[in-house]
């Protein structure tokens, strides 16, 4: 979307090498009772609704194909002062999340981006990352004194808890960090983490019931489309944005490109 918008990318990954989505989340195969038996993960039921749409695998096959996807930086290489704005991706599988999630050297890029006053967006867990980031001036994250959103508790604890019936095999594919015993439900959920690092709870923002298109939002059976941003969920505060999800993120795309365009 951003490109469409007429913006150029720059990816970076760990070890200079092209990342790689989560596959079962682009077709579906393996969310549903019999995903781990060969053969019959390609039949594809439960799996339909919590797969990337169409539209989204046409663009993600985009990307992927892309010489800048293929070619991306190292996070050591990363150089603020040779782009104009930070995207902070989101994901939830543990294998795969932790080590973005928990890098000192991007929490320090987080850092500085924020010192910069530069246009940073996250959306998911990339939120995550950036509630992490603390400001050794003040002791704090870099969100303290901002609202944001995030992967709501709500769409994290429904898709877990679906994943847990049908993905029986897996049962926390849908999360990132679990909780320890003596933790209430939800504490080491996206939304809980996140609501900590700010300085208050009501800085977290979510879907309002008496929102007109609230149904649409919240159920995550919807998502957005450029021409329809009924169903997303975006705040921006300042040079800072963020989103919930892939149900968001044309909306947040749009909005993130018209801060570039701003300056």
């Amino acid at each position: 979307m951003l490109t469409r918008l007429g913006h150029q990318v720059v990816f970076a990954t760990p070890e200079r090498r092209p990342a790689r989505g989560d596959q079962l989340m682009l077709t579906g195969q393996g969310l549903d009772p019999w995903g781990f038996v060969p053969g019959l993960s390609r039949l594809v039921a439960i799996g339909r609704p919590l797969r990337a749409e169409r539209a989204a695998v046409e663009s993600y096959r985009l990307m992927e194909s892309s010489p800048q996807f293929q070619t991306p930086l190292g996070w050591e290489d990363i150089d603020l002062g040779a782009i104009d704005g930070l995207l902070l991706p989101g994901g939830h599988r543990a294998r795969g999340m932790r080590a973005y999630l928990e890098s000192a050297r991007l929490q320090s890029v987080v850092l500085e981006a924020f010192r910069r006053g530069m246009p940073v967006a996250a959306v998911c867990h990339g939120v995550l990352l950036a509630a992490r980031t603390i400001d050794p001036d003040t002791g704090r994250s870099v969100l303290y004194g901002r609202k944001t959103t995030s992967l709501t508790w709500s769409l994290e604890r429904t898709a877990w808890r679906l994943a847990r019936i049908t993905r029986f095999w897996d049962r926390d594919y849908y999360r990132t960090y679990k909780e320890r015993p003596g933790q209430p439900p939800g504490y080491m959920s996206v939304q809980a983490e996140v609501t900590r690092a700010l300085e208050s709870a009501a800085d977290f923002k979510d879907v309002r019931p008496e929102d007109p298109d609230a149904r649409h939002k919240a159920s995550g059976r919807h998502r957005d489309r450029l021409d329809d941003e009924r169903p997303a969920f975006v705040v921006q505060d300042g040079s800072y944005l963020s989103a919930r999800w892939p149900g968001d993120v044309h909306t947040f795309a749009k909005r993130f490109a018209a801060m570039l365009d701003s300056g």
